[in-house]
């Protein structure tokens, strides 16, 4: 943790950067979040839990209503009008997201409930056809439990190791320990692209080609980087890479695995059941193509259809812009945060997605976002499913602040304020 200095006054507060962006605007994308515009506790809505899941826009709203009015049926199976239709468009979500990543092909992309269901899916058809007795499998220590428990689930089922990259004191992964943990014995490299706790971007365009030397194939979790940056999956050549749509602007319930086809070809189902099969007798199944051998069962249509209209939407205005524009508030939030007696940053990595995450003096977080939330501002208050984060620094919780593309100057404004409330309550 990083402690700072209240020596000098807090910056007025409408001493924001150039409101200004090109290309960006900001009024209008606030105007396309109906949710944005209530008020909580009597207050303007100050919503800042972003990396936890993310406001809707209208587009998204009204493609999951569109869906269920007008085109809904089940996919793949029929013959008729509705289920045609409706095939159409969940096959087009999928290319949507071939695009968002720059995968090569519409069959690498595997629709799952979140980001979880992606690495358990890994875990579970890779891990147990691949993975032995002794064999290891090396994540890190800024994993969100989603990218630890299903690798300690494989190491019970089949003796394997678990070994875990170590970080320094400023949240960022210590390099030399990974290229020592690399080993003969290492059989899959699981790594966050973006810490849900610290903010933290991991070096995954270093890590990649260190386990490929080595013949280890990666997965990378990009649930929170992928709402933040461009991600090409063919540049970076991850083996895997997950995301969640909730986090996304999209609905929650759906997911993407991105995998190379040749390693989703040589893996087995995850699970069983209707659509992922080519032909059933009591004596042997085969087994559908790629992607639909991992799609058993009805799939989430509607939320993926609106999945796909997230991701136009953010195409619309720019993952380049929403990167600029983050970057913006979270280097004015850490400017102004160094004027608050007391706080202590957690997480102060030079490469940094939109994540404030602190503690402020005495005060558990649980009360600072208690009291922010009758200010109307909402925060994350907790371990944020990161508990050995909270352990190697030393906390039982953080307050975690997190940006998305429609907050504000202002927002962080209220929040620094309300955080000097939360002081003068506490004394």
């Amino acid at each position: 943790m990083t402690r700072f200095s209240a020596s000098q006054p807090p910056q007025p507060a409408d001493h924001h950067p150039a409101s200004e962006q090109p290309g960006f605007d900001l009024t209008r994308i606030r105007a396309d979040f109906p949710i944005l515009g209530q008020t909580v506790q009597g207050r303007p809505l100050v919503y800042l839990d972003n990396a936890a899941t993310t406001q809707k826009p209208r587009a998204v709203i009204d493609t999951l209503r569109q869906v269920y009015e007008e085109d809904y049926a089940n996919v793949h199976r029929g013959v008729h009008t509705l289920s045609q239709r409706c095939t159409e468009r969940f096959e087009g979500a999928r290319d949507k997201v071939r695009r968002f990543l720059n995968a090569r092909h519409s069959h690498e992309i595997v629709f799952v409930r979140g980001a979880t269901e992606a690495i358990n899916l890994v875990a579970q058809s890779y891990g147990r056809s691949r993975v032995g007795t002794g064999d290891e499998i090396l994540i890190t220590a800024m994993e969100h439990h989603s990218n630890i428990v299903p690798w300690q689930m494989l190491c019970e089922q089949t003796g394997a190791v678990l070994k875990v990259v170590p970080i320094d004191r400023r949240g960022e992964l210590r390099m030399e320990a990974f290229a020592a943990l690399l080993s003969d014995r290492t059989r899959l490299v699981s790594v966050t692209h973006m810490s849900n706790a610290l903010g933290t971007i991991n070096p995954v365009e270093e890590i990649i080609p260190l386990a490929h030397a080595r013949g280890v194939p990666v997965l990378v979790d990009g649930a929170q980087a992928a709402p933040h940056m461009a991600v090409d999956v063919q540049a970076l050549d991850c083996d895997f890479y997950a995301l969640s749509g909730h986090k996304l602007y999209g609905p929650s319930g759906i997911g993407v695995l991105y995998g190379k086809e040749a390693l989703l070809k040589a893996m087995p189902p995850y699970q069983g059941g209707g659509d992922m099969i080519r032909r059933v007798t009591f004596e042997k199944t085969e087994y559908n193509v790629l992607p639909y051998k991992f799609e058993a069962g009805t799939p989430n249509i509607a939320d993926a259809i609106a999945f796909g209209a997230a991701l136009d939407y953010l195409d619309s205005i720019g993952l380049d812009n929403i990167a600029a524009h983050e970057q913006r508030l979270l280097d004015y939030a850490t400017r102004r945060a160094l004027h608050i007696p007391g706080l202590e940053l957690v997480g102060t990595a030079a490469r940094k997605g939109a994540i404030l995450s602190f503690t402020l003096g005495r005060i558990h977080p649980h009360d600072v976002g208690t009291i922010l939330d009758h200010l109307g501002i909402a925060i994350r208050a907790g371990h944020h499913c990161a508990m050995p984060v909270m352990e190697f620094f030393g906390v039982p919780a953080t307050a975690r602040a997190s940006f998305g593309l429609y907050n504000t100057f202002e927002e962080v404004d209220a929040l620094l304020d309300g955080l000097r409330q939360v002081i003068e309550i506490f004394g």
